[in-house]
């Protein structure tokens, strides 16, 4: 309706996806052509995983809804019930809020429920991160959330290029960045050390005078029953460099109790001695860790995105972040132990890299919320074929389009 502001409802789900939306929320809730609704969902609203809902609300952020779908076991089959539960509840919330747009973020279990209720409930549904690959389901969920959404916000021009290359219409495909890497532009302009652990953690207290790890590392749902051995064999490496660490609880996708247990484990066994645990903390706060940490070990792909723009030195551990863009700042291994301490060492030797816009230059949100107040497209998709931006042939598309009796768009 002519005058009334475009409804953008973003769905919150963890604390990655927080930190991943944040300066998004900002850019909606302060521009003049649009309405913010917030639905904060799944492992946001839980404690032991951080409570990612505290910090939205502590932010300014008051949720329009909160809808929690997390079952019990942390396995692949109860990640398959919450993503079903979150299904079954998250319309009834869309239902209430009639927005015209639902924004949905990067490639967890909690995103595809949302895009799914969106989708099948004619609301056009907006996806950031797209085209990406990396490890674990989160790539197949990240391609099939593509296939679902109307608006996509990749972050890289390769992403950019995969999206259109799936079928996509380009003319709703923004290559905008990682609203990330606003928040580590915000931190990268310098935070006195002496300030960046003023919260409670568990252990030993860092002092944040002296050279410091950062080590975070998630479960891999492809590589479930596998993550306590996986987990150990960082922490084990972190014991032997010897340095002061502070250890972040992993997300929660199956194996992830598998990983915490790991890291129960090294505490109860003596081991953490320099070591201070987190369940979570605010995103721009852990951007202001990343930018002092000496070096960044596990497989969040935070040390890709923000890493690469921090330049911070970071090792990654495992399969999970294998294949996804990167800067120079990043190193991969195996989960040998040794291997895993040889590159940390020589991560520490280097020091800090030279910066890297490879994930956006910090204008992601505002560009975001200038395109939503902006676009409008249909709710019905087609298959969209160019030949700029893929390899396939003029006949095997005619044949595509001869066999379905339909028309290839070009």
């Amino acid at each position: 309706m002519p005058g009334r502001r475009k409804k953008i409802c973003v769905v919150v789900a963890s604390r990655a996806n927080l930190a991943r939306i944040t300066t998004v929320l900002e850019a909606v809730r302060d521009h003049p052509a649009l309405e913010l609704q917030v639905i904060a969902a799944a492992s946001a609203l839980l404690e032991r995983f951080g409570s990612a809902v505290t910090v939205l609300e502590a932010t300014g952020f008051t949720p329009d809804a909160k809808i929690p779908f997390i079952i019990e076991g942390h396995t692949p089959a109860t990640m398959a019930r919450s993503t079903g539960l979150g299904l079954l509840e998250l319309p009834t919330a869309l239902e209430r809020l009639e927005p015209d747009i639902v924004l949905t973020v990067a490639d967890r279990f909690e995103t595809i429920a949302t895009a799914i209720a969106g989708a099948y409930m004619n609301i056009p549904v907006a996806h950031t991160q797209g085209g990406e690959v990396s490890g674990s389901i989160d790539e197949s969920v990240r391609h099939a959330v593509t296939k679902l959404s109307h608006i996509h916000f990749p972050a890289t021009e390769l992403s950019t290029r995969r999206v259109i290359a799936m079928g996509e219409d380009p003319r709703y495909v923004f290559n905008v960045g990682c609203p990330s890497i606003d928040l580590a532009a915000r931190t990268r302009a310098g935070t006195h050390r002496s300030a960046l652990v003023d919260h409670c953690g568990a252990g030993s207290p860092i002092d944040p005078e002296q050279p410091f790890l950062l080590v975070m590392q998630h479960g891999v749902t492809t590589e479930h029953g596998h993550g306590l051995a996986q987990v150990t064999a960082t922490l084990h490496a972190v014991t032997s460099i010897g340095m002061q660490a502070l250890v972040f609880w992993p997300n929660v996708d199956a194996g992830s109790d598998e990983v915490a247990a790991g890291i129960r484990r090294f505490h109860e066994q003596g081991l953490a001695r320099r070591c201070q645990f987190f369940r979570n903390l605010p995103p721009e706060d852990f951007a202001r860790l990343m930018t002092h940490c000496a070096c960044m070990i596990g497989n969040s792909s935070a040390a890709l995105r923000e890493g690469a723009y921090l330049g911070t030195p970071a090792v990654s551990v495992g399969t999970r972040q294998r294949g996804r863009e990167c800067g120079p700042n990043v190193v991969f291994t195996s989960h040998d132990p040794v291997e895993i301490t040889d590159a940390v060492r020589a991560q520490l030797a280097h020091g800090r890299y030279q910066r890297s816009d490879l994930f956006g230059s910090g204008t992601a949100g505002r560009d975001i919320a200038d395109v939503l107040a902006t676009v409008s497209p249909p709710v019905q998709k087609r298959l969209h074929y160019s030949t700029a931006h893929t390899t396939i042939t003029d006949s095997w598309a005619s044949s595509i389009a001869k066999s379905s009796g339909s028309e290839v768009t070009t």
